[in-house]
């Protein structure tokens, strides 16, 4: 059990929402219309995390000016808001976890470095009735890892981060925690193998979503 924790600040892909097929869709259609290769599922495992941008230099062909992926994101954008819900699904034991830790009182956030319009409206399509403040990448806020979206939410909930605990797949889910300075549960069905994450430094995992309220609260 984690003492003095009343607020829950949950990363979006890779932990709450498995969005890797309609990510992989969306960077792929930009891809074939720049005609560029496409690229497979297990790579886009490895490359989102960081923001799209970030995505989109791992797809390209090596030696793409950032110019032209400057002119690719647009084209991502557009088709990712008209297509983010396609196959996108909260992963198995998630609504039932925010459902419990609701139930008990805590506080939940989503932040993420997808984009804002994007984090909104899959938080209200999923977890509205649990999550009250879902935070994306916007002008005047750092991405991840830096600890700005973290901050924030915390600000609108009105929680210290001394009571937070940050939950994510990724290491750069685990650099965020760090650098917001509040404790991080690496979780082990998202978008990195354990392996990965050790090397960065995580030391607390949970194979399911149960495990995750264990740690927490029992």
């Amino acid at each position: 059990m984690m003492d003095g924790i009343t607020t829950i600040i949950f990363d979006m892909d890779g932990t709450v929402l498995n969005t890797l097929d309609d990510l992989t869709a969306s960077v792929n259609y930009v891809l074939d219309k720049f005609k560029m290769p496409k690229r497979g599922l297990e790579e886009y495992r490895q490359f989102f995390g960081n923001g799209i941008k970030f995505a989109l230099k791992c797809a390209v062909p090596e030696g793409t000016p950032d110019e032209v992926i400057d002119e690719m994101l647009p084209h991502f954008r557009e088709h990712y808001n008209a297509h983010c819900l396609d196959k996108t699904r909260p992963y198995d034991g998630i609504p039932e976890l925010m459902s419990k830790l609701k139930k008990k009182g805590y506080k939940m956030a989503i932040v993420s470095n997808k984009i804002d319009s994007a984090v909104k409206e899959l938080n209200e399509r999923f977890f509205a009735e649990y999550v009250d403040v879902a935070i994306g990448e916007k002008a005047g806020i750092k991405r991840k890892p830096a600890p700005d979206t973290v901050i924030e939410a915390l600000k609108e909930l009105g929680s210290k981060k001394e009571e937070a605990v940050y939950i994510g797949d990724s290491e750069v889910d685990f650099k965020t925690a760090v650098n917001s300075e509040i404790p991080c549960i690496s979780v082990l069905w998202g978008f990195r193998d354990k392996e990965r994450l050790i090397k960065e430094g995580a030391t607390i995992f949970a194979d399911n979503p149960e495990e995750v309220f264990d740690i927490i609260v029992k």
